[in-house]
Formats: structure tokens, sequence, C-alpha cells
């Protein structure tokens, strides 16, 4: 294989056309996909690259929620590059106890009006998604050949939909059936390029997660609305129980996210702490106090951490609250920092380099570390490491820009050069 000098990638950088940019990222943000309903965007995604004779698959442990997998072939002689976005979006129109406006078109469409393409699916991931889309068809319009393959990688399930109670699997499932299956069924690589929102820096740590139900227990039997009194500073009613005990828990979180910072070359994770549910009682029946009032908790967790430290952790704080309780931990991701942990850049330096040179060529300087809030959540970059495939996290804004829920066309733009350059760079060209 032969390394392209600057020149020859810059003459494949200019041919990349950038209305077919912008036109792809606005028709997939259009194509509506929460996470569980993602088959029509993968059925347009296949017919793009079938069209572009850029080898797709359907590969999906059902047949409703598929990824869809394309190559862009090399010659054999060079290493493979994985591209991955995801093409689940964060927030179903039904979904309104958890997101008021969730029906607004800001959730289920993408328009363009002046600089900005709005539209979530677009900022989370699709827009990321359609610039290395591009990329690689426009390496193949210019008739080189790439040393290596580039793998194109385009997932469900990313959003994270976790069973718990009468929420089963597999209807209430996701991250089993996107980029873990796909590594699973052999499409592997020897390094991988997680395109998401990080305001063009890199990184390659990321945080896990522990969710917890905890239950909180009332008097037995309820207590029948005339008969409640307030003799007692135990409420007989569960979900009045349950005010201490959430102040508890915001306050330990801040002890908690403060103790456990987690630094290393890779990135930042500062582990964050929220109540992001509760439930009790019965609204069609509350002329009696609740007998049980529930909260699930999502705790971040570091590359340092274990979950049943954690779980222990928990317990002690409700133990201090002096209320009847019981924890379950329903579901653990473990957190990575890279292959080999503690920030190893060994495995990445192939695609570190390539990317700094992408960068540099377009910026004019070396690409900044992503912020804590980029290397504190759960992308799939740690499925990756999981699987002992080295990568890397960068990708064109953030999910939220100047508080709106857009990205730039430029920076779209940009972004399609950026990931045109770094498969060349990376893969090689053949002799």
């Amino acid at each position: 294989m032969k390394k392209p000098s600057p020149e020859e990638i810059s003459k494949v950088v200019e041919r990349l056309r950038q209305d077919d940019v912008l036109d792809l990222a606005l028709t997939l943000g259009n194509i509506d996909s929460p996470a569980g309903r993602e088959r029509e965007a993968g059925e347009f995604i296949f017919s793009w690259l079938k069209e572009r004779e850029l080898e797709p698959r359907k590969v999906g442990l059902l047949p409703e929620r598929f990824n869809v997998v394309g190559r862009l072939r090399g010659t054999g002689e060079g290493p493979t590059l994985v591209f991955n976005s995801h093409m689940d979006t964060s927030i179903g129109a039904d979904e309104t106890w958890s997101t008021v406006h969730a029906a607004d078109r800001i959730h289920h469409a993408a328009w363009r009006e002046g600089e900005f393409i709005y539209g979530n699916g677009v900022c989370n991931d699709k827009g990321a998604m359609a610039a290395w889309m591009t990329a690689c068809e426009t390496i193949r319009q210019s008739g080189i050949r790439l040393a290596g393959d580039v793998l194109l990688t385009m997932v469900v399930g990313e959003i994270g939909l976790e069973p718990v109670d009468e929420y089963p699997a597999p209807a209430y499932l996701a991250k089993e059936f996107g980029t873990r299956y796909v590594l699973n069924r052999g499409f592997v690589g020897d390094f991988a390029l997680v395109a998401e929102g990080t305001d063009f820096r890199v990184g390659w740590t990321e945080a896990g997660k522990a969710f917890f139900k905890i239950r909180i227990f009332g008097e037995e039997p309820p207590v029948y609305t005339p008969y409640v009194t307030r003799a007692s500073s135990l409420s007989p009613n569960a979900i009045v129980r349950m005010v201490p005990v959430i102040q508890r828990i915001e306050e330990w979180a801040k002890e908690y996210e403060s103790s456990n910072r987690y630094e290393s070359r890779g990135g930042i994770v500062e582990p964050r702490v929220s109540i992001g549910a509760i439930r009790g009682g019965l609204p069609y029946k509350i002329t009696k106090t609740s007998q049980v009032c529930a909260i699930y908790v999502d705790v971040r967790l570091t590359p340092a951490q274990r979950p049943e430290e954690v779980r222990r952790e928990v317990i002690r704080v409700l133990n201090s609250t002096g209320v009847p309780f019981d924890v379950e931990l329903y579901t653990y991701r473990r957190a990575y920092d890279g292959v080999r942990g503690q920030g190893s850049q060994k495995e990445n330096e192939p695609l570190l380099r390539a990317v700094a040179a992408a960068h540099r060529a377009m910026f004019g300087k070396e690409p900044e570390p992503c912020l804590p809030q980029h290397t504190s959540m759960w992308r799939d970059i740690n499925v990756f490491h999981e699987a002992g495939i080295p990568g890397l996290m960068y990708g064109p804004g953030a999910s939220l820009l100047e508080g709106r829920l857009a990205l730039r066309a430029e920076d779209l733009i940009r972004a399609a050069k950026l990931y045109t350059w770094v498969a060349l760079e990376a893969c090689g060209v053949a002799e």
C-alpha cells in the first residue's frame, strides 16, 4: 500500500459535492426513526448504498430492526476502517411524560434555515452519518482504489432503551440490536471512527452506566383518605416517604460526581447521577395512600468503578434515610478507556494520526480533546473497545448548538471533507 500525499488527498476532497451532503442529511432527518422504529430509515439507507454499489447488507436480530452494513472495497493490502453512526433518534412522539413537546417537528423532521440545519435527528446522529456516507461515495467516484476497506455501519439501538417491570425485552431493548450485533456477525475492522457530535474534538474514553430501581414502602394496609393523619413524622404514604429519599440522593449525587471524576489521555469522565422516572399509586384510584413508590436512577460509571461497589454505596445512602426500601440493579453497561484502558494510545495511533492530519488540513491546528460532557455519556465506541477494536469519537457539532437542535451546514460539509481525508489517510491507496 502507499500513503497518499496531501496533494493527492486534496484532489479527492475537492470533488465532494456540498449539496450531496446537505441533501442526504435532510432526507435522513425527515425519516422519523425513534429507537425501536428504525425500519424506514434502514430501508432508505440500504437502497442508497445499493444504487452506489457499496455492497449493502441487512444485519439484524429482528427483521423490523436491522442494521445496514456497506463496504467500500479496497485491494486487501491495507487496514480496514469502520465508520459508525446510529439511525435511531431519541424522542418518540408519544413520550409526553418525559418530553412535554415530544410531538414537535424539531424531534421528527429536518429543514434548513439560513446557515443551520435544524432537527434532533440530524444532530444525533444522521448528520454525521450523511457526512461519511457522502465521503465514501466521493472516494468511489474518484476512481482511486483504496488499499484497505472502509466498512460503513449504520446501526439501530444506540439510544438507550432498557427492559424493566412491564416493559420487557425485546420490545424495550436497544444496544443488543445495534453495533454489538454487527460486530458479533463478523463485520469488524482494524479501527473504528464513531461519528458523533464532539465539536470536532477527539476522544476515546466513555462512561458506563448502572440503572437502579429503588422502591420505598408505605404503611400496610393502605390508609383511606378520611383516616389519614399527620400525627407521626413518618407518613403512611410511600409517595410522601419518597420525598426525603430524593433529597438525600440529590445530596449524594454531588459527592459521588466529585469523588469519582476520572481523567486520562482519552478523555475526562464526570459520572453524573439522575433520577429519570418515578411512579407510585394508581391515578384512577387515589382514595388510599400508596403502599409503594419507586424511582429509577441513572448512575454513570467510570472505567475505574465496579457496579457492586456502587450498589453498596446506594444502599448506604438509603439506609441513612430511615425508610423501608429495596434496591434492584436492572441495567449494567461497562465503561471503557480504550482497548487496554488507562487512556492507552498505542492501538488508536494509526487512526489518531489520520484524524489529526485531516484536522490540521481543515483547521490549521491540532484537534483538541473531547469535552467531559462528550466522554461522560454512553456511545457505541464502548462496544468497539469491548470487542478489542480501537476507536475514536470525532464529529461535527454537539447535540445542542447555541441552545437549539441544529448543526451548521458548513460544519456538515467540513465533516464530509474530513472523513474523506481520514479514509484515504488511514486505509492508504493501492500501489
